[in-house]
């Protein structure tokens, strides 16, 4: 997902896409725990996008860009 896809969510959009986001993370930890997961790249990419969501929330909150 890029910034400007972000950026043009409303906040409640972006905590349906957080909680999206974090149970796709939960999968993917299980996976790599069970030594089933490959690509073990998509945890911190996963971890990095709830980051810019969380971070472009703070923004519209506080009435940033």
């Amino acid at each position: 997902m890029k910034l400007e896809e972000m950026r043009k969510m409303t906040p409640s959009e972006i905590d349906k896409k957080i909680v999206e986001i974090k149970d796709e993370l939960f999968s993917l930890k299980m996976q790599q725990s069970t030594g089933a997961l490959r690509e073990t790249h998509k945890i911190n990419e996963l971890r990095k996008t709830i980051a810019r969501l969380k971070t472009v929330k703070r923004e519209l909150e506080n009435g940033g860009n």
